[in-house]
């Protein structure tokens, strides 16, 4: 007769956001029962369209998923807000998903703090700038009117600037160069043009966020939801351990349970089945991932 060994199945996503546990965590963090189901259905359907997503753990899915939540973002990949960037973490030997803010989240958490009258970020063309004086901020571009000819023509720079509700302004300007060493200085990825990285998938993004963490760290008003942004906004300086930039998805709780690799899971309707005893283990501490790699500070950037 053969021997039969049974292998602990492997806790995928799906299974691990209908156990009691998970289920208990989301009601804790959203009171609202609509925007719970609403925020299990948008962050189930995220992870199963993105494979590597779905082979990370489901802990550190939820825990940038419940982020992105509390911010109030939006899971929209439109809209750009946020994404859930899985990568490898080579101290557990698990892939984990890295919550990170999109330039278009920096706009809309700003702008809903009430200090900003206006916030914008761009590129310069070529042919377009005119005069920029750094002690005075004066700025004079002409931009191009066709918008076709505009999108063709190459990029020279970018200007990040807001205005206070107090009439207060404040500008900067990076030359593209400028932005290209910056890149190489601080993305190792991006210096070996592996072609994985998010300065190589959207040069223009990543250089919008630069512009507008230069310019809001040191010199906007930040309320406490930008702060906390900022704070969990981890931004790899080694990105050789990247997989690849997910979909912008729903991605702070501090309870999130890691379940075993062979525990049961229940319906999502029946929260209130206790989730079993064996090998359970306490909640994780804060999800702020740890890459393998020194994380870059905010001076940093």
């Amino acid at each position: 007769m053969n021997e039969i060994t049974n292998k602990p199945q492997k806790v995928t996503f799906s299974m691990a956001i209908s156990s009691a546990s998970y289920q208990k965590a989301i009601n804790n963090a959203i009171r609202d029962p609509k925007k719970a189901d609403r925020f299990i259905a948008s962050i189930t359907s995220a992870v199963s369209i993105n494979p590597t997503l779905q082979e990370c753990d489901p802990a550190t899915i939820l825990s940038g998923a419940l982020l992105g939540e509390s911010l109030g973002l939006s899971p929209s990949p439109q809209l750009g807000q946020y994404y859930l960037v899985p990568f490898n973490n080579t101290k557990r030997g698990v892939k984990e998903a890295q919550f990170q803010l999109g330039y278009k989240g920096y706009v809309q958490l700003a702008l809903r703090s009430g200090y900003y009258k206006n916030l914008n970020v761009f590129s310069i063309k070529a042919g377009e700038l005119k005069k920029w004086n750094p002690i005075t901020e004066d700025l004079q571009i002409e931009l191009i009117e066709d918008d076709e000819v505009r999108e063709k023509t190459d990029t020279i720079g970018y200007v990040a600037t807001f205005t206070y509700n107090n009439g207060f302004t404040k500008t900067i300007y990076w030359s593209k160069q400028k932005m290209e060493n910056h890149a190489l200085r601080y993305s190792k990825g991006y210096a070996a043009k592996k072609g994985y990285t998010f300065w190589e998938k959207d040069f223009d993004g990543m250089a919008y966020k630069t512009m507008l963490r230069q310019l809001i760290s040191k010199w906007g008003i930040m309320s406490i939801e930008l702060q906390t942004a900022f704070e969990q906004d981890v931004i790899v300086a080694e990105e050789q351990d990247m997989l690849t930039m997910a979909e912008p998805t729903l991605a702070p709780v501090t309870d999130i349970p890691q379940l075993p690799e062979d525990a049961e899971t229940i319906p999502a309707e029946e929260p209130e089945k206790p989730a079993p005893k064996a090998r359970a283990r306490k909640a994780a501490p804060k999800p702020q991932p740890e890459p393998e790699e020194e994380a870059m500070t905010l001076d940093d950037l």
